[in-house]
């Protein structure tokens, strides 16, 4: 029987064979939508700082679930892929290599050291990718393809300076860190601030990072007596230095120590008796109050662990990854080019409290706090800045060519690196 003879066959056939199309071609569409955003996670899992960025790889982890749970970045879901930085600045640079060549991530959360961040930086430009930046730092840098949500100097090390001086009555001091850029940096920077406020620096001293030689740190603090060790030491270094601190006779209540690098993770790895009592200073602490804070610590209790305990860089871990999705949303883009743009001045409720990004520098606006070790290991916050601190990369007692000359006469005197060799 023709089809020509019978039109409304014809046209329900028709109609039947268009529908399939329309399904076919919703199909393909839906697929494409969803395919996954591969986001690149670059942490050490293995090493001396492992111990520290364990806990920032399972809080991007959670932020990432998070966003997932609301629907993903532009109606796709986000996929880590995890890469182990191993605790090696050049593990490091390999790793982001990696990830942006082979895997091509769209954006990159990681890094924990600066010696880490600074060997990253060079590939991340050369990729004209993005680095979101989570831990508190030295300063004295600027990349258009890095977003730093630590502290600056000025959101941290100098305020706990200043407090330890107007609060503490402290003028002579000793310094002690890891031997790589971070520590040195600081250093020089809180030399510079103590010696404008007519204090002393009794000692700088040094040890290698992940070392178990930190006597003659211990040693240091009782021959010289100072009123405050300002301890940059960074990893799993500082279970060592602080026994033998007690070892030496030296307690909170007659030479406290305030740290730079020791959160509520780390602690946790130390008897309470090494640590109770100290001081450190962040701009975050679990014991912030407020709902906001109290819904993130659940949400971490109830993925991981009741127990586990949450720090400043595991908070800008969580940051990062919102402020990161809300800028690509903003831009209708995951390409790292057209989400910096959008990123500038972008604002956010975070756990520790409001923060938005410095459209002129690319770091957060934050408060800095200071917190007390207590018995249990978590901090009571005993000062904490009124608002919200505009980032300050550079300080005004050098000029950024000077600060920028500094950095470069480690780097080379170092070999190229960005940490002291081990000597042979």
């Amino acid at each position: 029987m023709s089809l020509v003879r019978h039109p409304l066959r014809l046209i329900v056939l028709m109609s039947l064979l268009l529908g399939a199309a329309c399904e076919r071609s919703e199909d393909v569409s839906q697929s494409v939508v969803l395919d996954p955003i591969k986001v690149g996670i670059l942490h050490s899992k293995t090493g001396p700082l492992a111990l520290s960025e364990k806990s920032v790889i399972d809080a991007t982890i959670l932020a990432i679930e998070d966003i997932n749970e609301q629907g993903g970045v532009l109606g796709r879901p986000l996929k880590p892929i995890i890469v182990d930085g191993s605790s090696d600045e050049a593990v490091f640079a390999r790793g982001a290599k990696k990830l942006l060549d082979i895997d091509g991530v769209s954006v990159i959360f990681g890094c924990w050291s600066s010696a880490s961040r600074k060997a990253v930086r060079p590939v991340i430009e050369s990729y004209d990718g993005l680095l979101f930046y989570p831990v508190q730092y030295e300063g004295l840098e600027q990349s258009p393809n890095i977003i730093y949500l630590g502290s600056a100097p000025n959101q941290q090390i100098i305020p706990a300076v200043d407090w330890a001086m107007d609060e503490l009555g402290a003028r002579r001091f000793l310094l002690v860190g890891s031997d790589y850029v971070f520590p040195r940096a600081a250093n020089a920077i809180i030399n510079d601030h103590i010696t404008s406020r007519g204090g002393e620096i009794v000692g700088e001293l040094y040890t290698s990072l992940g070392s178990r030689e930190v006597d003659h740190l211990a040693q240091a603090a009782v021959d010289t007596q100072p009123d405050v060790i300002l301890n940059t030491i960074n990893g799993d270094t500082n279970i060592s230095f602080f026994q033998e601190l007690r070892e030496a006779g030296i307690q909170p209540n007659n030479i406290p120590t305030i740290s730079f690098s020791i959160g509520e993770p780390e602690l946790r790895s130390m008897p309470s008796s090494l640590v109770t009592g100290d001081y450190a200073a962040w701009n975050y602490f679990q014991s912030i109050p407020g709902e906001d804070n109290l819904g993130f610590v659940r949400k971490f209790g109830q993925r991981y662990h009741p127990r586990r305990v949450l720090s400043d860089p595991m908070q800008s871990a969580w940051n990062a990854v919102h402020l990161w999705a809300m800028a690509a949303e903003k831009a209708g883009s995951i390409k790292a080019s057209k989400v910096r743009p959008a990123l500038k001045g972008i604002e956010y409720t975070a756990p520790e409290g409001p923060v938005r990004i410095d459209p002129d520098t690319q770091h957060l606006w934050m408060k800095t706090r200071i917190g007390q070790i207590t018995p249990a290991r978590f901090f009571d916050i005993v000062w904490e800045s009124d608002e919200a601190t505009r980032p300050i990369p550079y300080p005004s007692t050098r000029t950024p060519e000077e600060w920028d000359a500094f950095l470069e006469d480690l780097h080379s005197g170092w070999g190229g690196r960005w940490s002291k060799p081990e000597s042979p």
